[in-house]
């Protein structure tokens, strides 16, 4: 999509680091923006810097997880700003935990947040989106996680669900070619946010708030990794959205780790014992 300019933007998770950075870099860019997050507080404060960027903007307190509140969330887009042109799927929680420590909760949250979220914005705007017949674009946050578990190790149900928003994407853009509907997904490394807090927002009902085990994240090995800060990626995902890129990778130390990963995968094809 070249001409953003009027267009609406769409950001789950926008009450803060990568959704806040999102929001600014489109508005600057002349779109319209609907922010969703579980944040009330939050919310509000982008959207005033949103709205001193010259454009309009509305927000809705969501959980992702909630398939109906995503729906009513999209009608409110397309009855207040008048359609739905850059969906991001963007909210992510993470729990610090290895695979033989998670809960049945623990996996619920998790998934429900980072991959059942991004299903239910697809499944909420995306028929809107074919039937406007105005093109757009959808952008899913994944991690490098998602290509490496070595990456950020200790976070299973993280890596796991990350791994299917990638999945899903690179399928998604084959579905979507025919109607102008282009798909990227983002694969960052280490970001400045407050991902490893997200425990302070888990709900009751998935065992509630938690603070986060930061040794679990370095009891394994792992991919050194420079921060980089939430306007840097947002200037990647806006460029990979202008040019329509499917991967958005934001680290070349972690190039070696994703090489390594497919050099295995191709050896196994060497594996394959002769018919």
């Amino acid at each position: 999509m070249r001409d953003l300019k009027d267009k609406v933007a769409v950001i789950t998770g926008g009450g803060g680091g990568i959704g806040r950075a999102l929001a600014l870099a489109f508005a600057t860019e002349g779109m319209h923006i609907s922010l969703a997050d579980v944040e009330e507080e939050a919310l509000a404060a982008v959207a005033s810097e949103v709205t001193n960027l010259g454009v309009r903007c509305s927000t809705s307190v969501i959980d992702v997880t909630d398939l109906e509140s995503m729906q009513a969330f999209a009608d409110k887009v397309f009855n207040e700003l008048g359609g739905a042109h850059v969906i991001c799927n963007n909210a992510g929680v993470v729990t610090m935990k290895k695979a033989q420590d998670m809960s049945a909760s623990d996996w619920d949250w998790v998934v429900g947040v980072n991959l059942y979220g991004v299903i239910n914005g697809i499944q909420a705007f995306l028929p809107k989106m074919v039937e406007q017949d105005a093109g757009g674009h959808i952008v899913n946050t994944a991690s490098i996680a998602g290509l490496v578990p070595e990456a950020t190790p200790g976070i299973i149900s993280y890596t796991a669900s990350k791994y299917g928003v990638i999945g899903l994407t690179e399928s998604m853009r084959l579905d979507l070619e025919q109607y102008n509907i282009g798909c990227s997904v983002v694969c960052p490394g280490g970001v400045a946010t407050r991902i490893v807090e997200a425990g302070r927002n888990r709900p009751a009902h998935y065992g509630g708030p938690e603070k986060p085990n930061l040794d679990v994240m370095g009891s394994g090995k792992s991919v050194p990794q420079e921060m980089i800060t939430p306007e840097t990626l947002a200037q990647m995902i806006l460029h990979a959205v202008q040019e329509n890129e499917l991967y958005v990778l934001s680290h070349p130390e972690t190039q070696a780790a994703v090489e390594e990963r497919f050099k295995k995968l191709l050896a196994a094809f060497d594996k394959i014992p002769e018919a």
